[in-house]
């Protein structure tokens, strides 16, 4: 199990990061919000602990852009920042639960394990570092990004497939209804698309196509 934690204060990270690598965590250190974008540009994470009053970029600012971005990491807020208000602006920038300081160690722990399990409790298809997340339209590797109804059909259909080329007729009948009317090149845009966000979220397999035969996965 994999945090980020995100804390500007370098004695309470020290202190925080002594408790997690104890309870079993793999813990990476960030901070303020850009080292934590940076962080996650080349990593993924199972949690992001993320304080708010930071320098260069505070928390909140660091939460929307990585909700921009469409990472849909669990974030848990860890502020001095205890008004009602100041929860619900961080709640709404995208976090998933607010924990003010001080806190007890052992409230910390039991709020990760909710997290960490809501998260996993989304069933998922896998191949290499992909996770498509079924029923979710997310699809997950270094970073996460939305699929549209049908790019996900595709990837569930080529990850169900990965060992086989798919012609382009086998494929529209899997993902298109019989009465659509749908053209080979409206195929070739979705296939173009998808093989653009696998790059995008650092994935380590990419749709491979084969003159007369279709398409696979293929690693890198």
């Amino acid at each position: 199990m994999k945090i980020l934690l995100v804390e500007d204060d370098k004695d309470l990270s020290k202190a925080l990061g002594k408790i997690l690598v104890i309870n079993k965590y793999d813990v990476d250190y960030a901070y303020d919000g850009l080292m934590a974008l940076d962080f996650l540009n080349y990593s993924s994470y199972d949690l992001i602990i993320m304080d708010i009053m930071m320098p260069n970029m505070d928390g909140l600012t660091a939460i929307k852009q990585i909700r921009n971005i469409k990472n849909m990491t669990p974030i848990l807020v860890l502020t001095a920042k205890s008004m009602l208000s100041d929860k619900i602006e961080g709640l709404d920038s995208g976090a998933d639960d607010y924990l003010t300081k001080p806190f007890q160690m052992a409230e910390l722990l039991a709020r990760i394990r909710a997290l960490t399990r809501r998260s996993k409790s989304i069933p998922s298809l896998e191949i290499g570092n992909i996770k498509l997340l079924e029923g979710d339209y997310t699809i997950k590797a270094i970073k996460s990004i939305k699929l549209t109804n049908k790019e996900y059909k595709l990837m569930e259909l080529l990850i169900h497939n990965k060992n086989v080329y798919l012609n382009s007729e086998r494929i529209l009948e899997a993902i298109w209804d019989i009465d659509d009317d749908v053209d080979v090149n409206v195929l070739f845009v979705f296939i173009s698309n998808l093989r653009k966000k696998l790059e995008q979220i650092g994935a380590n397999y990419t749709i491979k196509s084969k003159r007369g035969i279709g398409y696979r996965l293929e690693e890198k």
